[in-house]
């Protein structure tokens, strides 16, 4: 069985500042290994048979994109939107993309942006839900929760179908605390990965049948589409029109078709930095260290030089990140909240 990856690669990542910003965000930086993040994605596929992946992006990032996946010497189809209108139709257009290729297209769909430490485990997952999805199911990722997360979306499973399948429940929304743990607890429920498995045809179906103006808009969109050079690009008032929306509220929450396959390989969604501290290997003092950087008493901190030397003296759970134009200092608990530095750069102007 051959699958089509369609890789989603337009987020912006401010919640990294200041490397992940603009023209830069975190899908294009090597933050986990030598290769990055859209790389990686890819990668971690490897040994599958899988056909050249689709990607759905700015047009900004257009460039990177080719560039990026070209040094892993993969050619692939890039589908540029006008502008952002969420996941759905992103998906929706790059089914079409995968149909013109195969029109049985099995499609497993990711975010450019994830870490998973086991790729062994996550490639039998993607064929036991490719074979879900041959089936006539649209299949979600069911990442088995390791602590009560509030930061995540969840998924209840149902009816036990196979080892690691159940009929998809329901989703619900990242929850307070009390209620994660009650979710931990229950066994039931799993963090939402916004990973995806389905054929083109049947998901296009599925949105016809819930969101038939977003669905005949997202064809007309790739029908209508100019091919310029190694890009595809949307037609710009077609996909204006349509209402954005996310995969989740547009199909997966409406289908009676979702299934769920539990997936426990060691993922994160590298949403901020102190989630890339929790990953990293650390040293004797639990300090992640990056780049030229001196500690003296400094004891579990993430520190990211950049072309300059960073000294610390006498600091704790701290987040330091240097770029070429700016200089993030951070408590570990507040880190969050960088996400609002992003946001006063933007409303400032600034480049």
């Amino acid at each position: 069985m051959t699958i089509y990856p369609i890789i989603l690669s337009g987020g912006a990542g401010t919640r990294l500042w200041p490397l992940s910003w603009g023209d830069h965000p975190k899908q294009f930086l090597k933050l986990t290994s030598d290769k990055t993040m859209i790389q990686e994605t890819l990668l971690r596929l490897k040994g599958l048979d899988i056909a050249d992946p689709i990607v759905s992006c700015g047009v900004d990032h257009r460039f990177l994109v080719a560039q990026q996946l070209g040094e892993l010497g993969v050619k692939p189809s890039i589908i540029l939107e006008p502008m952002a209108k969420n996941t759905a139709p992103a998906i929706a257009c790059a089914c079409c993309a995968a149909m013109k290729k195969d029109k049985d297209a099995v499609v497993v769909v990711l975010p450019s942006d994830h870490v998973i430490k086991d790729v062994e485990t996550f490639q039998t997952s993607v064929m036991k839900a490719a074979e879900q999805a041959e089936k006539g199911s649209l299949v979600t990722f069911g990442i088995v929760p390791t602590f009560p997360a509030t930061g995540y979306g969840y998924v209840k499973s149902g009816e036990h179908l196979e080892h690691h399948v159940y009929k998809l429940d329901k989703f619900v929304e990242k929850p307070a605390l009390e209620l994660a743990q009650e979710y931990l607890d229950s066994g039931e429920y799993s963090w939402n990965s916004g990973m995806f498995v389905f054929t083109a045809s049947v998901f296009l179906e599925e949105l016809k049948l819930h969101n038939a103006k977003m669905a005949d808009l997202s064809i007309k969109a790739f029908e209508n589409a100019v091919v310029d050079e190694d890009f595809i690009r949307l037609d710009k008032e077609t996909f204006g029109q349509i209402k954005g929306d996310s995969i989740d509220y547009a199909v997966m929450e409406k289908t009676s078709k979702g299934v769920i396959v539990k997936l426990n390989a060691g993922w994160d969604d590298v949403g901020s930095w102190s989630a890339l501290y929790d990953i990293s290997k650390k040293d004797g003092n639990l300090n992640v260290i990056k780049g030229d950087v001196i500690t003296l008493d400094t004891t579990s901190s993430y520190i990211r030089g950049g072309s300059r030397t960073i000294a610390t003296i006498g600091l704790d759970n701290v987040v330091i990140v240097d770029s070429e134009d700016s200089l993030l200092i951070a408590s570990k608990g507040k880190i969050q909240d960088v996400k609002n530095v992003a946001e006063e750069i933007k409303r400032r102007g600034a480049k």
